[in-house]
């Protein structure tokens, strides 16, 4: 599971812990702070007091922009490894309904549709939340119980990253207008749209392609739009389409258009009254 040393990850090893199981508490040094070598060293602690073991890992962030989302990529294909080498069956993290409500507003701030505004599930794939239902108070309490004083990253108090802001002032901006607390709200809200979006998916996997072998544009173009859109992305694959490219698609599909480059260097074409994707032609 990982474990930044962090109140919700600590609690998160503690409870697991408390029901019988024997995690392996993984830390993610990223590079990024010259607090990370002592930090692994108090989760290590941490782990040995409650009896399970604990692993560290080095990752390099890729450059680029966004270093939240790259750090993000790093760190879970580390504890996929970190997975993999221990045996595990699933990743455990400590994501808790403040996150959770986090999530939404910055998915909505990115123009996310319903997929997005679902927020995290509790399991997908090799990921597991299973701290979604529980607030950040609740893991700092488990914390003051143990008598253990979680690690502090100064980049949570840091405004030049969104979440911290979403966190530190839209969320009780928006909690002070609407007169209550809008974490439990944001978090059912996202539990609905995700079950929902879900029923849509599988309804668009049972629609098209009928035949994977052939994918009739026809039966696309004739689908109500909501179905075709996903049938769409799910067919495309990652990395997924935008929005824009959907419709572009869809117009290939419906014969408005001859062809179309979608997200990752490919075009998709209409021959035959089927849909094909190839890569690009260099040059």
């Amino acid at each position: 599971m990982a474990c930044s040393g962090g109140a919700d990850s600590v609690a998160l090893l503690a409870l697991v812990v408390a029901t019988g199981r024997t995690p392996t508490a993984v830390h993610v040094d990223h590079g990024l702070r010259a607090e990370a070598p002592g930090e692994a060293a108090t989760v290590a602690a941490i782990a040995g007091r409650l009896g399970v073991a604990a692993r560290s890992v080095a990752v390099t962030v890729a450059p680029g922009a966004n270093l939240e989302a790259r750090a993000r990529t790093a760190r879970y294909a580390a504890l996929e490894a970190e997975r993999r080498a221990v045996g595990a069956d699933c990743v455990l993290v400590g994501h808790t309904a403040d996150d959770q409500a986090e999530t939404v507003l910055l998915n909505l701030l990115r123009g996310s549709g319903a997929a997005g505004l679902g927020a995290m599930a509790v399991r997908r794939d090799r990921i597991v939340r299973p701290l979604l239902g529980l607030r950040r108070a609740d893991c700092v309490a488990v914390c003051d119980r143990l008598g253990v004083v979680p690690v502090h990253d100064p980049m949570n108090d840091d405004p030049a990253f969104r979440r911290v802001v979403v966190r530190d002032e839209v969320l009780p901006l928006l909690g002070a207008v609407a007169g209550r607390d809008l974490v439990p709200v944001l978090a059912r809200q996202a539990e609905v749209l995700r079950s929902e979006s879900e029923y849509l998916d599988e309804l668009a996997r049972a629609a098209w392609p009928p035949d994977p072998d052939r994918p009739c544009a026809d039966v696309l173009a004739r689908l109500p739009l909501v179905i075709a859109r996903r049938a769409v992305r799910q067919w495309l694959g990652a990395p997924p389409p935008s929005f824009a490219e959907v419709g572009r698609v869809l117009a290939v599909a419906g014969g408005a258009a001859r062809a179309t480059e979608v997200a990752g260097g490919r075009r998709v074409w209409r021959r035959g009254g089927l849909l094909h994707v190839t890569a690009r032609a260099a040059g």
